[in-house]
């Protein structure tokens, strides 16, 4: 992310944080995000800098104001006054601050770190079943369906919240189901400043590996981590390790891997 587009990331974030987190808040945005992304027009009218920002400004007074609440209205107003790289990444911004919203509530309620957990098994859940991931991404079916597919899946089986996000990343913005699930645990996770590391073991962990594993990790990077651990008996033994872009090999299988490029 460059520079500018962290600083307006960061500038809508403060407005957010003003407002009190609801999951009512999040499917406004999300209702926003919906008739942006479909009326190109009105993108270009409430982003294009040549228009005065008083004319924008009344833009979204005239469009949302009876429609959502205050609090919709003021991260609306907030990013019209926002210069943007692209609409998309305007409507984009819209969508990020409907899933703050939800997982602000779900912080609020205590119950942040099951949602995060939630939403990273229905993720394997989904990555694992090839029917449910192809059915997810077919665009070409009702919205309305697929998300429905989601509750018929994961409904009673997780929070309001989760179910709330899952539904909501079958819209699928970052491309596919599982990129954007990835981008809703980046935004948990940045709530409270944590980083995120994906972990790869044969074994699950035990309670005490698991907490010298995150304190580790956490002196590594400077900050809290948050733990997904995979059960995946293919690596053996050892442990995989995944943050961002950096890979931390120190299972059996990649030794052994390792040890075939290198005889090769």
């Amino acid at each position: 992310m460059s520079g500018n587009a962290e600083a307006r990331q960061t500038a809508l974030d403060r407005v957010m944080d003003a407002v009190q987190p609801t999951a009512e808040l999040g499917d406004e945005l999300f209702a926003v995000a919906d008739v942006l992304s479909g009326a190109p027009s009105l993108r270009r009218a409430l982003t294009d800098q040549g228009t005065p920002e008083r004319a924008r400004l009344d833009v979204v007074a005239g469009l949302f104001g009876r429609r959502v609440s205050e609090g919709a209205v003021s991260v609306l107003r907030a990013a019209v006054q926002l210069p943007w790289s692209t609409t998309g990444a305007f409507v984009a911004a819209i969508e990020r601050q409907g899933v703050r919203a939800i997982l602000g509530e779900a912080e609020r309620q205590g119950r942040l770190d099951d949602v995060e957990e939630q939403l990273f098994r229905v993720g394997r859940t989904v990555a694992g079943n090839p029917d449910l991931r192809s059915a997810l991404g077919q665009r070409a079916t009702d919205l309305a369906g697929r998300q429905q597919l989601i509750a018929d899946v994961f409904g009673g089986k997780v929070l309001p919240a989760a179910l709330a996000l899952a539904r909501r990343a079958v819209v699928a913005r970052e491309r596919t189901f599982d990129l954007t699930l990835e981008g809703y645990l980046k935004v948990a996770a940045g709530l409270r400043n944590r980083g995120i590391a994906t972990v790869e073991v044969a074994r699950p962990l035990s309670a005490d590996q698991a907490d010298r594993l995150r304190a580790a990790l956490s002196r590594q990077i400077g900050r809290d981590v948050t733990l997904n651990v995979v059960v995946n008996p293919a690596v053996l033994g050892g442990v995989r390790v995944s943050m961002g872009d950096e890979v931390i090999e120190g299972t059996v299988a990649g030794r052994l891997a390792d040890v075939r490029r290198k005889l090769s």
